[in-house]
């Protein structure tokens, strides 16, 4: 059963940085992508970047410059380096996980609706 827990969200001012983390229990060897998704109040769930297995990158439009996706396997941990942030960044952000796939249906497209997923943690970016 994999476990994902996330740390590192807050309030910061527009224009400035957080970074996300991710830690992954169990069968993380099963794991073939992991992402970021987002959900505003109101809005629908919005998927931020994944990455796969094999290193691959992927970001939605809205965030692509200004987030880094990353995992340091040895730590079973993925990160989200937000720099830039906008006061529209402002969400949920969860993390999640999902094996079974590949390709497109591991971009970031397709990150909200991994099997697994955290608990999510608050970022509000303030004007």
């Amino acid at each position: 059963q994999v476990q994902l827990v996330e740390s590192g969200g807050g309030s910061v001012q527009a224009g400035g940085s957080l970074k996300l983390s991710c830690a992954v229990s169990d069968d993380t060897y099963k794991i073939d992508c992991m992402g970021w998704f987002r959900q505003a109040p109101g809005k629908e769930r919005e998927g931020v970047a994944s990455i796969d297995r094999d290193g691959f990158t992927s970001y939605a439009h809205s965030v692509k410059g200004r987030f880094t996706i990353s995992q340091d396997n040895a730590k079973n941990t993925l990160y989200l380096q937000m720099n830039s942030l906008k006061p529209e960044d402002t969400a949920m952000y969860y993390c999640a996980a999902d094996w079974g796939r590949a390709g497109d249906l591991c971009s970031d497209g397709y990150v909200s609706g991994y099997f697994y997923t955290g608990q999510g943690t608050q970022v509000t970016v303030s004007s």
